[in-house]
């Protein structure tokens, strides 16, 4: 009897070892792929909030000084004004107009904003990402690549970090999911 129950036991012995060391592979596997997307988030964040900084006060990296919204220069009016692309036309137009202006500026810092805070993840991939195309568009014909930029990259993350829940780690989403208003309105999730 003894060697039925011992061949029994070592007959679930590997297969129990090797459903725990997939499971702590998947958990291993989650953990790095949660922090790995916060960690983009937060650079996304970086990336808006710097080029609202650099447009509002001109530290001299794509903004001079003289040109900064503080001192009287349109954020949009540089970038748009030199459009070469099929949307010349268009973006031209929207150059240094201060409802452009505006909306650009308000987009950069509630973009940062939300992405840094790991809150209203929803709202800031979908405008994020409209202005990431926007801005591709703009950038047409691309100098290195017929098609894929930095912009279409973007926006497709931003669109997979809320999608992915990336607020809820290093960052408020869990919280702010709680909201009575946001569980109403789950778009601000």
């Amino acid at each position: 009897m003894s060697s039925i129950s011992h061949s029994a036991s070592s007959a679930h012995g590997p297969v129990a070892r090797e459903r725990a060391a997939s499971a702590a592979t998947t958990v291993t596997s989650k953990s790095v792929a949660r922090y790995s997307f916060a960690g983009v988030r937060l650079l996304l964040a970086v990336e808006f909030l710097w080029a609202f900084g650099d447009k509002l006060f001109g530290w001299g990296v794509a903004t001079p000084t003289d040109r900064a919204w503080i001192n009287g220069g349109a954020p949009t009016e540089g970038f748009l004004s030199g459009v070469e692309g099929p949307f010349a036309g268009f973006f031209g137009a929207l150059a240094g107009n201060p409802v452009i202006d505006w909306l650009f500026m308000l987009g950069l810092l509630g973009i940062g904003v939300a992405l840094a805070l790991g809150i209203g993840m929803r709202l800031a991939a979908g405008t994020g990402a409209l202005l990431m195309l926007l801005m591709w568009m703009a950038s047409l014909p691309l100098e290195n690549n017929p098609f894929v930029d930095y912009h279409l990259l973007d926006a497709v993350l931003l669109v997979g970090l809320a999608a992915y829940l990336a607020g809820d780690t290093i960052g408020l989403g869990k919280q702010w999911a709680r909201l009575p208003l946001v569980k109403r309105f789950p778009v601000l999730r």
